[in-house]
């Protein structure tokens, strides 16, 4: 929660404070007592519900984070096996040229055999699903790993920038409050009250459906 809000919100209870201990005991003075309290009251929901959308959009900026660090690691990762595996490739092919102008049977199966062990390399190097417990780590597995944690990273940075403005609007709906207590506009109540239930809206699509509406 901003310092702004933190002001305000003190402002508010100083204000009801003194008001309940110099209101006297008039209709009118109950009245506003009332106000007060269902204001306060308010003011209290908007803060609980701005306290769960900071804490759900800094873990969704948090895997946001850690999804790409995994996927850059993973595309690393990647590039390297693409590189072995293309180079053994390249070796495979030149000693087949070599084949040719190879007349000793002995030194010829040994090459032949080299060559063979060379293509299982790279056919390792492009797919070993067994690998990583199951995960995989040929070029198959890891481009599909890293796609999937970019995806995750896109789902969590949707949650996050929802989260965000139902923070605001949880935030703004909080000042607004606070101001029927100073100003004793009940209009701002009420707009303080739909802000709260656009909040809702965000948070509730931050967590279900991330991609429904585009902010960003």
């Amino acid at each position: 929660m901003s310092h702004g809000v933190h002001a305000v919100q003190h402002e508010v209870e100083h204000k009801i404070k003194h008001d309940d201990e110099h209101g006297g005991g008039g209709h009118g003075v109950d009245d506003s007592k009332n106000l007060n309290k269902k204001v306060a009251l308010l003011i209290a929901v908007l803060a609980l519900f701005l306290a769960f959308s900071e804490t759900m959009g800094k873990s969704a900026q948090t895997s946001a984070l850690n999804s790409q660090i995994e996927a850059s690691n993973l595309w690393n990762f990647f590039q390297a096996k693409n590189i072995r595996r293309t180079a053994t490739l390249v070796a495979g092919e030149q000693t087949k040229l070599d084949l040719v102008g190879v007349t000793d049977p002995a030194r010829k199966a040994a090459i032949e055999k080299q060559v063979d062990e060379w293509a299982k390399t790279a056919a390792r190097y492009r797919s070993e699903p067994e690998a990583a417990g199951g995960k995989g780590e040929g070029t198959v597995e890891l481009a599909r790993r890293a796609i999937e944690e970019q995806k995750h990273r896109d789902d969590y940075l949707a949650k996050y920038h929802h989260y965000e403005f139902a923070s605001a609007a949880f935030q703004i709906g909080i000042v607004l409050a606070s101001s029927t207590v100073i100003t004793g506009i009940v209009a701002l109540s009420f707009l303080a009250a739909g802000l709260g239930a656009i909040g809702l809206g965000f948070m509730a699509i931050g967590l279900f459906a991330p991609h429904a509406v585009h902010l960003l």
